[in-house]
Protein backbone atom coordinates (compact mmCIF):
# COMPACT_ATOMS: atom_id res chain seq x y z
CA UNK A 1 0.00 0.00 0.00
CA UNK A 2 0.97 3.16 -1.06
CA UNK A 3 0.25 5.59 1.67
CA UNK A 4 1.68 4.52 5.54
CA UNK A 5 0.85 6.70 8.86
CA UNK A 6 3.93 7.93 9.92
CA UNK A 7 2.20 10.00 13.53
CA UNK A 8 -1.53 10.71 14.64
CA UNK A 9 -3.23 12.12 11.56
CA UNK A 10 -0.21 11.87 9.33
CA UNK A 11 0.43 9.70 6.86
CA UNK A 12 3.21 9.46 3.65
CA UNK A 13 2.37 8.43 0.07
CA UNK A 14 5.64 6.85 -1.32
CA UNK A 15 4.30 6.89 -4.88
CA UNK A 16 3.59 10.23 -4.91
CA UNK A 17 6.13 11.60 -2.13
CA UNK A 18 3.47 13.46 -0.16
CA UNK A 19 2.45 13.76 3.19
CA UNK A 20 -1.36 13.23 3.76
CA UNK A 21 -2.83 15.35 7.06
CA UNK A 22 -5.86 14.33 8.24
CA UNK A 23 -8.34 17.24 9.57
CA UNK A 24 -10.72 16.36 11.89
CA UNK A 25 -13.30 17.99 12.61
CA UNK A 26 -15.14 15.88 14.91
CA UNK A 27 -19.01 14.26 14.78
CA UNK A 28 -21.42 16.66 13.35
CA UNK A 29 -25.14 17.11 14.19
CA UNK A 30 -26.01 13.99 12.08
CA UNK A 31 -23.62 11.56 13.93
CA UNK A 32 -21.45 11.53 11.14
CA UNK A 33 -17.52 11.81 11.40
CA UNK A 34 -16.05 14.91 9.02
CA UNK A 35 -13.10 14.86 7.89
CA UNK A 36 -10.43 16.42 5.38
CA UNK A 37 -7.13 15.57 4.05
CA UNK A 38 -4.42 18.62 3.11
CA UNK A 39 -0.64 17.34 1.13
CA UNK A 40 2.42 18.65 2.64
CA UNK A 41 5.70 18.10 0.65
CA UNK A 42 7.49 17.56 4.18
CA UNK A 43 6.93 15.95 7.27
CA UNK A 44 7.82 19.38 9.25
CA UNK A 45 5.51 21.26 6.50
CA UNK A 46 2.56 18.45 7.38
CA UNK A 47 2.92 18.73 11.60
CA UNK A 48 2.52 22.54 11.26
CA UNK A 49 -0.19 22.05 9.25
CA UNK A 50 -1.65 19.72 11.27
CA UNK A 51 -0.76 22.26 14.74
CA UNK A 52 -2.35 24.98 12.45
CA UNK A 53 -5.80 23.49 11.90
CA UNK A 54 -6.16 22.06 15.85
CA UNK A 55 -5.85 25.63 17.07
CA UNK A 56 -8.26 27.03 14.62
CA UNK A 57 -10.82 23.98 15.42
CA UNK A 58 -10.31 24.56 18.95
CA UNK A 59 -10.65 28.35 19.30
CA UNK A 60 -13.18 28.08 16.65
CA UNK A 61 -11.37 29.70 13.72
CA UNK A 62 -12.64 26.93 11.73
CA UNK A 63 -15.84 24.68 10.45
CA UNK A 64 -16.72 21.25 9.25
CA UNK A 65 -16.82 21.25 5.26
CA UNK A 66 -20.56 20.70 4.59
CA UNK A 67 -22.09 20.30 1.05
CA UNK A 68 -25.27 22.51 1.49
CA UNK A 69 -25.67 24.42 -1.26
CA UNK A 70 -27.30 28.37 -1.29
CA UNK A 71 -30.84 27.13 -2.23
CA UNK A 72 -30.77 24.38 0.66
CA UNK A 73 -29.65 26.84 3.16
CA UNK A 74 -32.18 29.46 2.22
CA UNK A 75 -35.46 26.67 2.32
CA UNK A 76 -34.43 25.74 5.72
CA UNK A 77 -33.84 29.66 7.21
CA UNK A 78 -37.53 30.02 5.62
CA UNK A 79 -39.10 27.53 7.27
CA UNK A 80 -37.06 27.37 10.45
CA UNK A 81 -36.71 31.46 11.09
CA UNK A 82 -38.49 33.49 8.52
CA UNK A 83 -42.30 31.70 8.49
CA UNK A 84 -42.59 31.40 12.01
CA UNK A 85 -41.58 35.21 12.30
CA UNK A 86 -42.76 36.93 9.63
CA UNK A 87 -45.84 38.54 8.35
CA UNK A 88 -47.44 36.35 5.31
CA UNK A 89 -46.66 39.72 3.41
CA UNK A 90 -42.96 39.58 3.98
CA UNK A 91 -42.86 35.56 3.31
CA UNK A 92 -44.44 35.93 0.06
CA UNK A 93 -41.69 38.70 -0.96
CA UNK A 94 -38.51 36.67 0.32
CA UNK A 95 -40.30 33.68 -1.57
CA UNK A 96 -40.64 35.56 -5.01
CA UNK A 97 -36.74 36.87 -4.48
CA UNK A 98 -35.56 33.69 -3.78
CA UNK A 99 -37.80 31.87 -6.85
CA UNK A 100 -37.41 34.23 -9.27
CA UNK A 101 -33.70 35.67 -9.20
CA UNK A 102 -31.62 33.38 -6.14
CA UNK A 103 -32.28 30.01 -6.90
CA UNK A 104 -31.76 30.08 -11.07
CA UNK A 105 -28.57 32.01 -10.35
CA UNK A 106 -26.87 30.74 -6.99
CA UNK A 107 -28.97 28.35 -6.10
CA UNK A 108 -26.45 25.39 -6.53
CA UNK A 109 -23.60 26.89 -5.38
CA UNK A 110 -22.16 25.13 -1.96
CA UNK A 111 -22.64 28.41 0.45
CA UNK A 112 -19.24 27.62 2.11
CA UNK A 113 -17.98 28.63 -1.41
CA UNK A 114 -19.84 31.69 -1.91
CA UNK A 115 -17.82 34.23 -2.36
CA UNK A 116 -18.10 38.07 -2.63
CA UNK A 117 -17.44 37.78 -6.49
CA UNK A 118 -20.34 35.59 -6.48
CA UNK A 119 -22.54 38.29 -5.48
CA UNK A 120 -20.90 41.66 -5.96
CA UNK A 121 -21.97 39.45 -10.36
CA UNK A 122 -25.13 38.61 -9.23
CA UNK A 123 -26.18 42.37 -8.37
CA UNK A 124 -24.86 43.80 -11.42
CA UNK A 125 -26.72 41.45 -13.53
CA UNK A 126 -29.76 42.11 -12.08
CA UNK A 127 -29.38 45.54 -12.69
CA UNK A 128 -27.49 45.44 -16.60
CA UNK A 129 -29.20 42.36 -17.27
CA UNK A 130 -32.61 41.84 -16.08
CA UNK A 131 -33.16 45.57 -15.49
CA UNK A 132 -34.11 45.94 -11.57
CA UNK A 133 -33.58 49.09 -9.91
CA UNK A 134 -30.90 49.84 -6.99
CA UNK A 135 -33.54 49.90 -4.65
CA UNK A 136 -34.90 46.49 -5.56
CA UNK A 137 -31.51 44.92 -5.99
CA UNK A 138 -30.53 46.49 -2.57
CA UNK A 139 -33.89 43.95 -0.82
CA UNK A 140 -31.86 41.33 -2.46
CA UNK A 141 -28.85 42.32 -0.72
CA UNK A 142 -30.50 42.54 2.31
CA UNK A 143 -32.46 39.42 2.28
CA UNK A 144 -29.14 37.45 1.16
CA UNK A 145 -27.01 38.89 4.16
CA UNK A 146 -29.58 38.13 7.23
CA UNK A 147 -30.44 34.49 5.38
CA UNK A 148 -26.31 33.79 5.50
CA UNK A 149 -25.19 36.27 8.89
CA UNK A 150 -27.79 33.55 10.39
CA UNK A 151 -25.63 30.68 8.23
CA UNK A 152 -22.40 32.07 10.18
CA UNK A 153 -24.30 32.39 13.47
CA UNK A 154 -25.37 28.27 12.62
CA UNK A 155 -21.76 27.75 12.19
CA UNK A 156 -22.54 26.86 8.69
CA UNK A 157 -19.98 29.58 7.41
CA UNK A 158 -17.08 31.13 9.23
CA UNK A 159 -17.58 34.27 7.13
CA UNK A 160 -20.86 36.58 5.66
CA UNK A 161 -19.82 37.17 2.11
CA UNK A 162 -22.13 39.91 2.36
CA UNK A 163 -20.27 41.95 4.87
CA UNK A 164 -17.43 42.50 1.53
CA UNK A 165 -19.34 43.48 -1.08
CA UNK A 166 -20.56 47.01 -1.83
CA UNK A 167 -24.32 46.91 -2.29
CA UNK A 168 -26.05 49.02 -4.58
CA UNK A 169 -26.97 52.29 -2.92
CA UNK A 170 -30.76 53.45 -2.15
CA UNK A 171 -32.19 56.02 -4.23
CA UNK A 172 -34.67 57.88 -2.07
CA UNK A 173 -37.94 58.32 -3.64
CA UNK A 174 -38.99 61.77 -3.95
CA UNK A 175 -42.26 62.27 -2.61
CA UNK A 176 -45.35 63.21 -4.81
CA UNK A 177 -48.27 65.45 -3.31
CA UNK A 178 -51.01 68.19 -4.18
CA UNK A 179 -51.15 71.77 -3.59
CA UNK A 180 -54.43 72.57 -0.66
CA UNK A 181 -56.20 73.99 -4.13
CA UNK A 182 -55.92 70.73 -5.62
CA UNK A 183 -56.71 68.46 -2.50
CA UNK A 184 -59.59 70.75 -2.06
CA UNK A 185 -60.68 70.34 -5.52
CA UNK A 186 -59.93 66.32 -5.77
CA UNK A 187 -62.15 66.14 -2.37
CA UNK A 188 -64.70 67.93 -4.35
CA UNK A 189 -64.88 65.99 -6.89
CA UNK A 190 -65.03 62.87 -4.79
CA UNK A 191 -68.18 63.97 -2.82
CA UNK A 192 -71.04 61.28 -3.46
CA UNK A 193 -68.65 58.89 -5.01
CA UNK A 194 -67.68 55.45 -3.77
CA UNK A 195 -64.18 56.68 -3.13
CA UNK A 196 -64.70 59.24 -1.14
CA UNK A 197 -64.48 57.52 2.19
CA UNK A 198 -61.18 56.65 1.05
CA UNK A 199 -60.07 59.37 -0.09
CA UNK A 200 -60.58 61.71 3.05
CA UNK A 201 -59.14 59.26 4.92
CA UNK A 202 -55.85 59.68 3.17
CA UNK A 203 -55.87 63.17 2.61
CA UNK A 204 -57.20 64.14 6.15
CA UNK A 205 -55.59 61.47 8.26
CA UNK A 206 -52.33 60.63 6.21
CA UNK A 207 -53.44 56.68 6.15
CA UNK A 208 -52.10 54.05 4.24
CA UNK A 209 -54.14 52.33 1.76
CA UNK A 210 -53.83 48.86 4.13
CA UNK A 211 -54.68 51.03 6.91
CA UNK A 212 -57.72 52.68 5.04
CA UNK A 213 -58.65 48.85 3.97
CA UNK A 214 -57.94 46.99 7.34
CA UNK A 215 -59.99 49.77 9.42
CA UNK A 216 -62.93 48.46 11.51
CA UNK A 217 -66.14 50.40 12.74
CA UNK A 218 -65.30 48.89 15.81
CA UNK A 219 -62.02 51.17 15.99
CA UNK A 220 -64.07 54.29 15.30
CA UNK A 221 -65.51 56.03 18.07
CA UNK A 222 -67.91 58.42 17.18
CA UNK A 223 -68.17 59.33 20.76
CA UNK A 224 -65.18 61.05 21.29
CA UNK A 225 -64.80 61.57 17.78
CA UNK A 226 -61.31 59.45 17.70
CA UNK A 227 -59.98 56.55 14.88
CA UNK A 228 -57.83 53.59 16.09
CA UNK A 229 -55.74 52.77 13.64
CA UNK A 230 -54.70 49.32 14.81
CA UNK A 231 -55.09 46.59 11.79
CA UNK A 232 -54.18 46.56 7.98
CA UNK A 233 -55.54 44.49 5.38
CA UNK A 234 -52.81 43.83 2.26
CA UNK A 235 -52.18 41.72 -0.60
CA UNK A 236 -49.47 39.00 -0.26
CA UNK A 237 -49.56 37.66 -4.03
CA UNK A 238 -53.46 36.56 -4.76
CA UNK A 239 -54.17 36.76 -0.73
CA UNK A 240 -55.56 39.19 1.19
CA UNK A 241 -54.49 39.40 4.65
CA UNK A 242 -56.04 41.27 7.70
CA UNK A 243 -52.89 42.19 10.17
CA UNK A 244 -51.78 43.91 13.01
CA UNK A 245 -50.48 47.50 11.66
CA UNK A 246 -46.81 47.85 10.17
CA UNK A 247 -45.42 48.48 13.65
CA UNK A 248 -45.74 49.43 17.13
CA UNK A 249 -45.59 53.18 16.16
CA UNK A 250 -48.21 52.86 13.25
CA UNK A 251 -50.80 51.84 16.02
CA UNK A 252 -51.91 54.79 16.71
CA UNK A 253 -55.19 56.93 17.45
CA UNK A 254 -56.37 59.77 15.65
CA UNK A 255 -59.09 62.98 16.07
CA UNK A 256 -61.77 62.90 13.50
CA UNK A 257 -62.74 66.29 12.30
CA UNK A 258 -66.21 67.61 11.27
CA UNK A 259 -66.54 66.53 8.08
CA UNK A 260 -64.99 62.86 8.47
CA UNK A 261 -67.02 62.68 11.24
CA UNK A 262 -70.09 63.30 9.27
CA UNK A 263 -68.83 61.52 5.96
CA UNK A 264 -68.15 58.34 8.49
CA UNK A 265 -71.29 58.79 10.09
CA UNK A 266 -73.31 58.70 6.14
CA UNK A 267 -71.31 55.73 5.58
CA UNK A 268 -72.07 53.80 8.34
CA UNK A 269 -75.92 54.23 7.72
CA UNK A 270 -75.47 53.81 3.99
CA UNK A 271 -73.97 50.08 4.58
CA UNK A 272 -77.02 49.74 7.33
CA UNK A 273 -79.75 50.34 4.65
CA UNK A 274 -77.99 47.84 2.20
CA UNK A 275 -77.24 45.47 5.10
CA UNK A 276 -81.12 45.04 5.90
CA UNK A 277 -81.87 45.38 2.18
CA UNK A 278 -79.94 42.46 1.26
CA UNK A 279 -80.68 40.26 4.28
CA UNK A 280 -78.41 36.90 4.71
CA UNK A 281 -76.70 37.99 1.38
CA UNK A 282 -74.91 40.60 3.40
CA UNK A 283 -71.26 39.56 4.39
CA UNK A 284 -70.99 41.64 7.62
CA UNK A 285 -66.70 42.26 7.77
CA UNK A 286 -66.98 44.94 9.99
CA UNK A 287 -64.76 46.64 7.67
CA UNK A 288 -65.50 50.52 6.88
CA UNK A 289 -64.17 50.47 3.37
CA UNK A 290 -66.58 48.26 1.28
CA UNK A 291 -68.28 48.33 -1.83
CA UNK A 292 -72.06 48.78 -2.32
CA UNK A 293 -72.50 44.67 -1.62
CA UNK A 294 -70.45 44.68 1.29
CA UNK A 295 -67.34 43.28 0.09
CA UNK A 296 -63.67 44.64 1.62
CA UNK A 297 -61.72 46.55 -1.16
CA UNK A 298 -57.81 45.12 -1.61
CA UNK A 299 -55.44 47.86 -1.69
CA UNK A 300 -54.46 47.32 -5.26
CA UNK A 301 -58.21 47.39 -6.43
CA UNK A 302 -58.55 50.49 -4.53
CA UNK A 303 -54.44 52.40 -6.13
CA UNK A 304 -55.89 51.12 -9.19
CA UNK A 305 -59.63 53.01 -9.00
CA UNK A 306 -57.92 56.36 -7.48
CA UNK A 307 -55.70 56.24 -10.23
CA UNK A 308 -58.31 56.22 -12.90
CA UNK A 309 -60.65 58.58 -11.05
CA UNK A 310 -57.54 61.18 -11.20
CA UNK A 311 -57.15 60.51 -14.68
CA UNK A 312 -60.93 60.71 -15.95
CA UNK A 313 -61.29 64.09 -13.68
CA UNK A 314 -58.45 65.45 -15.51
CA UNK A 315 -56.33 65.83 -11.91
CA UNK A 316 -52.58 66.30 -11.43
CA UNK A 317 -51.37 62.95 -11.73
CA UNK A 318 -51.28 60.99 -8.50
CA UNK A 319 -51.40 57.68 -6.24
CA UNK A 320 -53.49 56.86 -3.56
CA UNK A 321 -50.61 56.85 -1.74
CA UNK A 322 -49.43 60.30 -2.66
CA UNK A 323 -52.58 61.88 -0.08
CA UNK A 324 -50.77 60.32 2.86
CA UNK A 325 -47.88 62.90 1.18
CA UNK A 326 -49.95 65.48 0.79
CA UNK A 327 -51.51 65.41 4.44
CA UNK A 328 -48.09 65.50 6.05
CA UNK A 329 -47.27 68.38 3.05
CA UNK A 330 -50.30 70.28 4.55
CA UNK A 331 -49.99 70.18 8.01
CA UNK A 332 -46.48 71.21 7.66
CA UNK A 333 -47.30 74.19 5.39
CA UNK A 334 -50.31 75.14 8.92
CA UNK A 335 -46.95 74.79 11.07
CA UNK A 336 -47.23 71.77 12.30
CA UNK A 337 -43.52 70.40 13.85
CA UNK A 338 -42.06 67.16 12.09
CA UNK A 339 -42.48 65.27 15.27
CA UNK A 340 -46.21 65.50 15.76
CA UNK A 341 -46.65 64.94 11.49
CA UNK A 342 -44.68 61.82 11.91
CA UNK A 343 -46.62 60.65 15.40
CA UNK A 344 -50.08 60.88 13.13
CA UNK A 345 -48.11 59.28 9.90
CA UNK A 346 -47.13 56.36 12.65
CA UNK A 347 -43.62 56.50 11.74
CA UNK A 348 -41.34 55.27 14.25
CA UNK A 349 -38.84 58.18 14.79
CA UNK A 350 -38.76 61.66 13.50
CA UNK A 351 -35.64 60.79 11.59
CA UNK A 352 -37.82 58.23 9.29
CA UNK A 353 -40.15 61.39 8.68
CA UNK A 354 -37.60 63.79 7.91
CA UNK A 355 -36.28 61.09 5.31
CA UNK A 356 -38.95 60.85 3.45
CA UNK A 357 -40.38 64.41 3.63
CA UNK A 358 -36.92 65.82 2.60
CA UNK A 359 -38.71 68.63 1.33
CA UNK A 360 -40.76 69.53 4.81
CA UNK A 361 -37.22 70.38 6.06
CA UNK A 362 -36.17 72.00 3.30
CA UNK A 363 -39.18 74.41 3.53
CA UNK A 364 -38.70 74.60 7.34
CA UNK A 365 -35.42 75.56 6.58
CA UNK A 366 -36.08 78.45 4.54
CA UNK A 367 -38.50 79.88 7.16
CA UNK A 368 -35.96 79.67 9.77
CA UNK A 369 -33.37 81.51 7.86
CA UNK A 370 -35.86 84.04 6.87
CA UNK A 371 -37.41 84.81 10.56
CA UNK A 372 -33.32 85.09 11.39
CA UNK A 373 -32.79 87.63 8.55
CA UNK A 374 -36.13 89.33 9.54
CA UNK A 375 -35.04 89.36 13.09
CA UNK A 376 -31.22 91.08 11.77
CA UNK A 377 -32.92 94.03 9.85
Amino acid sequence: MARKRVEPNISFDDIRNKFYVCMDYGIDETGQRRKTYKTFPTLAQARKGLRDFQTERDTFQTIAPRATTLDQWLEYWMEMVIQPNRAETTIYGYRKIIDNHLSPALGDVPIQRLTPQHLQQYYSMLMQEKGLSANTVRRHHDLLSCALHMAMRQDMILRCPTERVEPPRVIPHEASYYSPADLKRLFHMVEGHWLEVAVKLAGTLGLRREEICGLRWTSVDFQQRKIHIKEARTAAGAVIVQKETKNRSSNRILHMGDDLYRLLRRERTRQAEHRLAMGSAWPDSGLVAVDAKGQPFSPNALSLAFTRFVRSHDLPKLTLHGLRHTFATVASAQGAPLFDIGKALGHSTPATTGKIYTHLLDHNHTATLDRVANALK
